[in-house]
C-alpha cells in the first residue's frame, strides 16, 4: 500500500493560545480546538493517563495542518526551543509566504527571533530560520 498523504505535524507548546495567534499571524486558520484526555490516548503516546489541549491549524490551502500540543498531564519533559539546528529530533517546518520581510516584521512583533540572516538561495528564493515562541 502507498502512503496517501501527510497529515499534519505536531508542535508541543507552552502556551497554546500564543501558539495559535503566532501561526495565525504566520496566515494558518484554527480549525478546532479541544482537550484530549484518557487511557486511549495514552495508549497511542506511551504517556499513560495523559490529558493534552490541541488545536489543529490549517494551512490556507486546506492541504496541510499543523497540531498544537500544550501537555496538562504528564508534564513537559524537556526543552528542545533553544538546541541549535543540527540537533537531534525534529528540526523545523517551512512555510512559503508571498513577503519573506513583511512575514519576519509580523512574526518579530509576536516574539520570533531570526537564527542567522535571510540568505537568497540562488536566483530561486530567499529564505531565513526563525525561532517563536
Amino acid at each position: 500500500m502507498a502512503l496517501k498523504r501527510m497529515d499534519n505535524v505536531g508542535i508541543v507548546v507552552d502556551d497554546l493560545g500564543e501558539a495559535i495567534d503566532f501561526f495565525g499571524e504566520l496566515g494558518l486558520e484554527l480549525e478546532g480546538r479541544t482537550t484530549i484526555e484518557g487511557e486511549w490516548a495514552g495508549r497511542v503516546t506511551g504517556l499513560g493517563d495523559q490529558r493534552v489541549e490541541i488545536a489543529m491549524m490549517r494551512t490556507p490551502d486546506g492541504h496541510s495542518r499543523l497540531e498544537l500540543s500544550r501537555f496538562l498531564t504528564p508534564p513537559t519533559v524537556a526543552d528542545h526551543r533553544n538546541a541549535p539546528v543540527n540537533a537531534l529530533g525534529y528540526l523545523r517546518v517551512m512555510f512559503t509566504v508571498d513577503d519573506i520581510d513583511e512575514t519576519l516584521e509580523r512574526l518579530r512583533r509576536r516574539g520570533a527571533q531570526l537564527v542567522g540572516e535571510v540568505v537568497q538561495y540562488k536566483d530561486a528564493y530567499r529564505l531565513c530560520y526563525i525561532r517563536g515562541l
